[in-house]
């Protein structure tokens, strides 16, 4: 269950460093209970507010009158969930592009991209910068990686992360105007066999979409209403071939976005009745993964121009 807990505070200070003091004082807890890497990951998994806007970054510096929030979950902060992702050490083979700005990944699957608030778990943003130092490791301090976008932790492929703060501004814009194109590969058994896809055909999804699931349950998302807050999303799909997954007639099909919403493709498609294989969150069959594959990231800037494309499944 989630509680709101609320502190006011009037000195200069860092926001991981207060709540370190504060919130074992408001929860009665010794400060073992609650160490330094769980507050962190309560700040960056979107829990902490401060004067009502949304605060990530641990090293946040709060100044003067300032009202911090805490939406508090006692259950998910204090249990230590043993994660299953898999093991992973980022090479040169899993570089797809690099250059002095921006460097593009081949991503796992079941392989988060940052740090959760469930535990002290490998993730790719980690990965990243340990790969980057062991080339560098004449620097002092951990070189830098911007996380410009995110993929589900079960989804696979193409990545971007920048390597130099200076240009994160026009990515940020690039994403927010819908410049790029990005382009999946996903792999659909249809929920109702007498459903059919044929080779070559094509279709569009168009819905407003927002979460249907409580905040204290895993995140799924569905069609909302645009009055209740859904927000518009947009995909193109077409079928590829007919294949076969876990000894079931299956099609491979390409995913245009126009929009990014949370779990957008999963959602399109489980709603037309084609949820992708491995993906038991929306209705998919049992599979050895959630066939759900990032294939290509594009832009045309005059500033930026990159096409990349990953290995398909790999």
């Amino acid at each position: 269950m989630i509680e709101k807990l609320f502190f006011t505070t009037k000195e200069t200070i860092r926001i991981d460093v207060f709540l370190r003091n504060e919130l074992p004082l408001k929860l009665k807890k010794s400060q073992e209970e609650i160490s330094n890497s769980k507050i962190r990951r309560l700040i960056a998994a979107g829990f902490v507010y401060v004067n009502g806007k949304k605060i990530v970054r641990p090293a946040f510096e709060l100044r003067g009158n300032s009202t911090v929030c805490v939406e508090f979950d006692g259950e998910r902060f204090f249990f230590e969930k043993q994660p299953d992702d898999i093991k992973f050490t980022l090479t040169d083979k899993d570089i797809l592009y690099e250059d002095e700005n921006l460097i593009f990944i081949n991503k796992p699957y079941n392989f988060p991209v940052e740090q959760t608030i469930t535990g002290n778990r490998d993730n790719l943003h980690d990965k990243l910068v340990e790969y980057l130092w062991q080339r560098n490791p004449e620097l002092r301090n951990p070189p830098y990686a911007g996380i410009m976008h995110r993929l589900d932790k079960d989804t696979s492929g193409v990545i971007l992360f920048t390597k130099n703060r200076s240009i994160n501004k026009e990515v940020q814009q690039m994403f927010e105007s819908h410049s790029f194109i990005k382009e999946y590969s996903a792999v659909v058994v249809p929920s109702d066999p007498s459903k059919k896809l044929s080779s070559g055909e094509k279709f569009t999804v168009e819905k407003f979409m927002g979460r249907i699931s409580g905040k204290s349950q895993a995140g799924k998302w569905g069609s909302v209403p645009e009055s209740k807050g859904g927000q518009y999303s947009k995909t193109d799909f077409e079928v590829i071939k007919e294949t076969s997954v876990a000894g079931k007639k299956a099609w491979l099909l390409k995913c245009s976005l126009y929009t990014g919403r949370t779990h957008q493709i999963r959602v399109h498609l489980s709603e037309a009745g084609f949820p992708i294989a491995g993906d038991k969150l929306y209705g998919g069959i049992e599979a050895e993964r959630m066939y759900l594959h990032a294939q290509r990231l594009c832009n045309k800037s005059e500033l930026l121009k990159f096409d990349v494309s990953s290995i398909l499944f790999e």
